[in-house]
């Protein structure tokens, strides 16, 4: 039951820093093309392989930290589905174009991200 709390804890957390970002990228002039999603989704690819990455090669951090970190805070942050309902509103649009780069960009950031985050991971004391 404790690990279900934490992770809903954290998930609240990462739902609310989504929000935020997506908010601020509208706010920067980025509302025509999903680029708060992107930033979301990269970030949280970044994040997420950063601690997993840290927190097995250095089993410091408690189990049940680590898992409110990653299964909730950024899976509460990350979001596929909001990717997914941009990209099929750019080609309603009739925007395929867009539609595609949206795609391309997304996997591109979030896999260079991870990667990051596997080199940063094994790089923290």
């Amino acid at each position: 039951m404790k690990e279900f709390l934490l992770v809903c804890l954290g998930g609240g957390i990462g739902t609310g820093a989504r929000y935020a970002v997506g908010k601020l990228a509208v706010a920067a002039g980025w509302s025509t093309f999903p680029v708060g999603t992107i930033l979301i989704n990269a970030l949280g690819s970044l994040l997420l392989a950063t601690i997993a990455v840290a927190s097995l090669r250095t089993q410091r951090v408690p189990d049940a930290v680590v898992l409110m970190l990653t299964t909730g805070v950024m899976g509460g942050f990350t979001t596929y589905s909001t990717f997914n309902l941009e990209t099929l509103h750019l080609i309603q649009q009739g925007r395929p174009g867009s539609a595609a780069l949206n795609v391309t960009i997304t996997i591109v950031a979030c896999l260079g991200a991870g990667v990051a985050g596997i080199y940063l991971g094994n790089r923290l004391p």
